[in-house]
């Protein structure tokens, strides 16, 4: 999805480029003696928007060398990168008022610079004392003289066009060769290859043993090989890093074409002294020149060449599939920050857990929902995964546990004598401050310590076991109930788990699909038998997830499982729904959490 540009991004890329302020030059003044010519007017200007004024680079038939911003028609060009024509400044509504009108001028035309990545930077303009219109012709050659100059401000930033370390010309000639094919062979279809020489990790790890030249020196080694193997009416370019590209000949085979890339590679990689140091990939993106953005069709070559790396393959094609899939993931990523201010997306639900001897509810899980408001329901199975490897993971474990307290605080005062459950990440329990936050929020809410549980999986406990620890000590000694979620899917030990402040051992549900069937279910119930014996001897307490039948219901509170939850007993649900369903399912001579 499309975004404006935001002021400050384009401000930094005009920045970036070192034009403003710069003494004169005759490369541009060409490009403004030129529009005055072409429209017959006595002032023309190149004119960058700076934060607060407008700076001319180059200028005719004006001696000033900036302008305030405010009220300026360049700023409309560079803020909306469209181009602007206003017959008669003061007969209209915007401009009657502006400095330009007030110095005399009447007639304005600018068309925008705008740069690669849609950053307007200015416009190029021309101006008159007496109220005009113009023709389409005119416009087309404004245009024209626009982008000559923005080629020229690009050229003088790049300083060049080869890569000094690969000898290879570089991205930016790569994308002004691409609009170039584009424009002769509009239409034809092409293959992009790209070489990515190696994982991120990899090239960190060789730069920390080994130094940064040892990278330069494999970076030049495979241009040089690239060089030799391409016939010379190929051009190889050197767009990142440790990544090349250049364009297969065209009518290819797609089929042979791979088996000959693979032959090559393989070949070039048996006498390469790097082989066991770096895993390379190459990526295949078909393209229709013409129908897809220059910066997409490296995208397209990048994501092929992780592909290859993902299925173990040495050359893999551009697959469409999966790029959508990673633009959806990302999408989610980007605007989880915004879910998480607004008061409409995200909303907590419940999902009841019981007491199978009985059947009586004791509490309930937290479980997240999210509402995009583009792209409707999105699962958690989805966003979760995704949010815990970011940043994001502290600030949505602090909204679930402030939003789940203040809702017990309501169903206590209604009654509700249970614990809720919240899951937790493996980044919480990496957070220094985590146990001490959660007791900052018990406090907040007036909540007792042991009315919340929180779950945590065995794989996050052993990514980082040590600080794990700590984190599940300080949380255990200030009265917060632990849990082991997803207990049998990781790979830490009963006799491991003994050494952790934990309350709860939670047997994921993949156990629970054949436990009840009398055929299939012997292997899950010997598996399932032996998890709830050796936990209740640790002195766990075992709860079920996933229990969908009467059957597999039986089956463990014959075992004595202590608790279950699935969707036998209840779906999760919203809240209001879910204190009516505990109401229904407690038994009011008993007090539930005694049995917890």
């Amino acid at each position: 999805m499309t975004e404006p540009v935001s002021e400050a991004a384009r401000l930094d890329a005009l920045r970036q480029l070192g034009i403003l302020d710069s003494a004169p030059s005759e490369s541009f003044d060409r490009i403004t003696r030129m529009a005055s010519q072409i429209f017959g007017l006595p002032v023309s200007a190149i004119s960058l928007t700076d934060q607060d004024r407008q700076w001319f680079k180059s200028r005719v038939g004006v001696t000033d060398t900036q302008l305030g911003r405010d009220g300026a028609p360049c700023a409309e060009v560079a803020e909306t990168t469209q181009a602007l024509v206003i017959p008669d400044l003061l007969a209209d509504p915007v401009y009657a008022d502006s400095q330009l009108a007030a110095r005399g001028t009447r007639f304005y035309a600018g068309a925008p610079l705008t740069t690669r990545d849609g950053y307007g930077l200015g416009a190029l303009c021309v101006l008159g004392t007496e109220p005009r219109t113009v023709t389409a012709a005119e416009m087309t050659a404004l245009r024209d003289l626009a982008a000559m100059t923005m080629a020229q401000i690009e050229l003088q930033h790049a300083f060049g066009r080869i890569d000094p370390i690969s000898g290879l010309p570089n991205r930016q000639q790569f994308l002004d060769d691409l609009d170039d094919l584009t424009r002769d062979h509009a239409g034809e279809r092409r293959l992009l290859v790209m070489f990515d020489l190696a994982r991120t990790d990899q090239i960190d790890t060789m730069t920390r043993v080994l130094g940064s030249e040892y990278v330069v020196q494999m970076v030049r080694t495979a241009a040089l090989q690239l060089r030799k193997a391409l016939p010379q009416t190929r051009r190889a370019y050197h767009v990142a890093a440790t990544q090349m590209v250049f364009f297969a000949e065209p009518d290819v085979d797609d089929a042979a074409y791979v088996d000959k890339l693979t032959r090559e590679i393989a070949h070039c990689s048996a006498k390469s002294s790097m082989r066991f140091a770096t895993t390379g990939a190459v990526g295949v993106a078909p393209i229709i020149l013409g129908t897809v953005e220059p910066q997409d069709v490296l995208r397209f070559a990048h994501g092929a060449a992780q592909d290859a790396r993902t299925i173990e393959e040495t050359v893999c094609f551009f697959s469409s599939a999966n790029d959508t899939a990673h633009r959806r993931r990302f999408a989610l990523l980007h605007d989880f920050e915004a879910a998480l201010a607004a008061d409409d997306q995200l909303r907590l639900v419940y999902q009841p857990r019981v007491e199978l001897l009985q059947r009586r509810c004791l509490g309930a899980e937290v479980l997240l929902r999210w509402v995009h408001p583009v792209l409707g329901d999105v699962s958690p199975a989805e966003f979760i995964p995704l949010i815990e490897q970011t940043s994001h993971a502290k600030p949505l474990t602090q909204w679930v546990v402030d939003r789940a307290l203040d809702q017990l605080v309501g169903w206590i005062a209604e009654g509700f004598a249970g614990t809720l459950s919240v899951n937790l990440s493996a980044n919480n329990l990496e957070e220094p401050d985590f146990a001490a936050r959660i007791e900052q929020l018990l406090r907040k809410h007036r909540i007792p310590a042991d009315r919340i549980e929180l779950e945590i999986t065995e794989s996050a406990i052993m990514r980082n076991v040590a600080q794990a620890r700590e984190q599940l000590a300080a949380l255990r000694a200030a009265g917060i109930r632990l849990a082991i979620d997803d207990f049998g899917t990781g790979y830490s030990s009963l006799a491991y788990l003994q050494q952790l402040p934990v309350d709860v051992v939670k047997i994921d549900q993949s156990f629970m699909r054949n436990l009840g069937a009398a055929a299939n279910g012997t292997d899950e119930q010997t598996l399932v038998r032996t998890m709830i014996g050796l936990s209740h001897d640790l002195g766990f307490r075992v709860v079920a997830e996933g229990v969908e039948t009467e059957a597999a219901a039986t089956c463990l509170t014959a075992m004595a499982c202590d608790e279950a939850q699935g969707f036998l007993f209840a779906r999760p649900m919203e809240a209001s729904g879910f204190i009516a369903w505990y109401t229904a399912h407690t038994d009011p001579a008993e007090t539930p959490r005694a049995a917890a």
